[in-house]
């Protein structure tokens, strides 16, 4: 609906030659909802989101969310709505309150859980401090279904992240790579996709049935990367802590072959720490199988840990800690390692940006018996992303995003260097 239309609408339930300040149309809105008539609402409402002042086109937008937010499938429509106010007034706690709890409805947490934090971040009287520790009890018990999606076009240096070398040195002399074995770039199509439900069973104990997937997808189909993995597992919430156990498979195709098979359970678990923060900790295990050399198949064992908190009711920030095994049947596959990731992100405007870096270390067991040295690998990471909120299609927003890797192993093989970029939509919420 259109604004023209909008005004239209109001037009047409206003007695001719009527001319209404806001403060009236504020209230012509409400005795419209009132006696039930949510178009005639809506209609004011809307045609007060474009009045020139920022109190009142914000007041308007506010009322608009919570008028369309109970209607189904309007939930989506009503947390852009706040984004739209925050984006002008960041310091507007009810606004933020209101926006975490559509973004729980709609089944995501993490993104509920980051605006509650940047409320916090705010000096709350104590009112709406008390609120806002409300809500968060309130998060744990919202057992939504949902799901986010994220497409956009990918051009990649190195889509197979291989060496730029066209021959390899081994024990037994100097090998020729072919085409597929050294560094090939392209552009492809990314998608990442996942979906949710939680089955309550008593107030503190959730079912949660997960199912995520991604692709990589390019012209030359020899190089697409496609996972799929879905997952169950009960989730227990109390007070300030989440415990999630999950199990399920895992397929991996590579070159629209299937490249391994996985089963495997994890534990994660989640803690608020005072108003502005949260710790998080994980531990998982699989057992991989590689469906194209069965030396590489092997038990997978791995720990995480990381911080994230609100600096400001704009920006934040955190890091995480990695840790992991891979075993496998010949030694010289079977890995060690582990990394570090810090992150920063800061709304300016209609904008979110993002920066992240990345580093991590491995070592394997054992020299490849082709190979003249043990593998051991550094590998550093830079990443910069932007969501664009002010540009929209439905709950979508254009992502653009800028990834520079680089990893040095002793075995040249692995090693490379990659420069990647993404350009679509991510959803908002």
């Amino acid at each position: 609906m259109g604004l023209p239309d909008n005004n239209a609408a109001v037009a047409a339930a206003v007695p001719a030659k009527a001319r209404m300040t806001p403060a009236q149309l504020f209230d012509f809105a409400a005795q419209a909802a009132a006696r039930g008539d949510m178009t005639t609402a809506e209609a004011a409402l809307r045609a007060l989101t474009a009045n020139p002042a920022a109190a009142i086109r914000n007041e308007a937008r506010f009322r608009l969310a919570r008028l369309i937010a109970p209607q189904t499938g309007r939930k989506a429509e009503a947390a852009i709505l706040c984004r739209h106010i925050l984006d002008e007034q960041p310091n507007a706690a009810p606004v933020r309150l209101e926006l975490a709890r559509l973004d729980a409805e709609l089944g995501h947490m993490a993104a509920a859980g980051r605006e509650l934090r940047a409320a916090q971040a705010l000096d709350l009287p104590p009112d709406v401090s008390r609120a806002v520790r409300f809500y968060q009890q309130a998060l744990d018990a919202i057992r939504p279904i949902g799901g986010s999606v994220e497409i956009a076009l990918a051009p990649d240096t190195n889509i197979n992240r291989a060496t730029s070398g066209s021959s390899l040195n081994t024990v037994i002399g100097d090998f020729t790579l072919s085409r597929d074995a050294q560094a090939t770039s392209g552009i492809g199509v990314v998608a990442r996709a996942q979906a949710f439900a939680r089955v309550p069973l008593d107030p503190q104990l959730t079912m949660v049935v997960r199912l995520s997937g991604s692709a990589n997808i390019y012209r030359d189909p020899e190089f697409d990367d496609i996972v799929i993995a879905p997952q169950i597992g009960p989730e227990w919430s109390r007070g300030p802590d989440r415990i999630n156990l999950s199990l399920g498979p895992g397929w991996r195709w590579y070159g629209a072959d299937p490249y391994t098979f996985s089963i495997g359970e994890s534990l994660d678990w989640q803690h608020r720490l005072g108003k502005r923060a949260q710790i998080r900790a994980g531990l998982s295990h699989a057992f991989v199988r590689n469906e194209r050399d069965n030396l590489e198949t092997g038990a997978a064992w791995g720990a995480t840990g990381g911080l994230d908190r609100a600096f400001t009711a704009r920006s934040g920030g955190g890091f995480s800690l990695n840790a992991n095994r891979q075993g496998a049947r010949d030694p010289g596959y079977a890995i060690t390692g582990g990394g570090f990731s810090p992150y920063l992100y800061r709304e300016v405007g209609h904008v979110t940006l993002t920066a992240t870096l990345t580093y991590s270390h491995l070592a394997a067991d054992q020299r490849l018996s082709l190979f003249t040295d043990r593998r051991i690998d550094n590998a550093y990471g830079v990443s910069l992303a932007a969501t664009l909120r002010q540009i929209r299609i439905g709950s979508l927003a254009p992502l653009v995003r800028l990834r520079l890797d680089r990893n040095r192993s002793t075995v040249q093989i692995y090693d490379y260097k990659r420069v990647a970029g993404e350009v679509g939509l991510s959803s908002a919420f």
